[in-house]
């Protein structure tokens, strides 16, 4: 039997894209929410998820910094994805024509500058792949589609312009979801490896500076930190920070066991294989 890893979107997303860059073995299964590609992982009806959780404009992926604490998977690696969008209309149609662009919001609202020069009027779909879909279905010369370059040919419609994103660099991060079980150890692992955790810091002045200090200390890199309110509790914030390297790492170990003594809870989501993306990008920025 191939194995399977879930998706959220149409057959010809980005994260469609990701699952085929990053497991082009693997058969991708799209599903209609998160939950449902978590749920399809729990359930083993499929051995991966590939979850976008922040990209380079846009920032974070809603809902995923609330779902993923709370599943019953872990992080067991990631994936960067340049993402790339195309002008795509009904077959024998042209740009001059288009009158209408349909799209997921965040993909209107990174080409921005073709709307504006073209005159378009944007509209809301739910899903980029989905929106070149609607218009293969309504067969309308004056609605267009902004898709990734892969759903062109899935939907057989006409590319009217390639690469309309307002910035080069957009990039999105996925991260991989898998069944929870113990942590790899140190060898499993290459030598450059991420940590994802969440923690809880307690209601005291200056808790968050004493939290943070133990990783400043032991020298150990945070690439990111974000917060979030638990549930309607305005007082209690979770944090979701990455860092680099293994907890049985000496300076990991020692910013870790500082950290327990200025919070209430710490759960680690995640011990994983840094991207190669990743590693240029912090050689590039040295």
């Amino acid at each position: 039997m191939v194995p399977k890893i879930a998706y959220q979107g149409e057959p010809g997303s980005n994260s469609n894209i990701a699952c085929m860059e990053m497991y082009p073995d693997m058969l991708a299964v799209p599903c209609a929410s998160f939950e449902d590609a978590f749920g399809l992982v729990t359930a083993g009806e499929a051995e991966l998820a590939m979850i976008p959780i922040e990209n380079s404009i846009a920032g974070r992926v809603a809902d995923i910094h609330a779902l993923l604490p709370d599943s019953d998977l872990q992080i067991v690696g990631e994936h960067f994805l340049r993402i790339r969008f195309d002008l795509l209309g009904i077959p024998g149609s042209t740009i001059e024509q288009a009158e209408e662009v349909h799209s997921h919001l965040h993909a209107l609202g990174q080409c921005r500058k073709l709307i504006r020069s073209r005159g378009l009027k944007p509209v809301i779909a739910g899903d980029t792949a989905g929106s070149a879909r609607e218009v293969r279905d309504w067969n309308d010369p004056t609605k267009v589609s902004l898709a990734p370059p892969l759903a062109a040919g899935m939907y057989g419609l006409d590319v009217l312009a390639t690469e309309v994103e307002d910035d080069p660099t957009n990039t999105t991060r996925f991260v991989v979801l898998g069944e929870k079980r113990p942590l790899p150890v140190r060898d499993e692992l290459p030598e450059a490896v991420v940590t994802s955790l969440v923690f809880r810091v307690r209601n005291v002045p200056s808790a968050l500076y004493k939290a943070l200090g133990g990783f400043a200390t032991n020298g150990v890199n945070m690439t990111r930190l974000e917060s979030y309110m638990v549930g309607a509790e305005f007082a209690a914030t979770m944090f979701l920070a990455d860092v680099e390297g293994h907890p049985e790492d000496v300076p990991l170990s020692l910013a870790l066991n500082e950290l327990q003594f200025f919070t209430s809870e710490v759960r680690i989501l995640g011990v994983y294989g840094a991207h190669a993306y990743r590693m240029q990008s912090k050689q590039e920025a040295s």
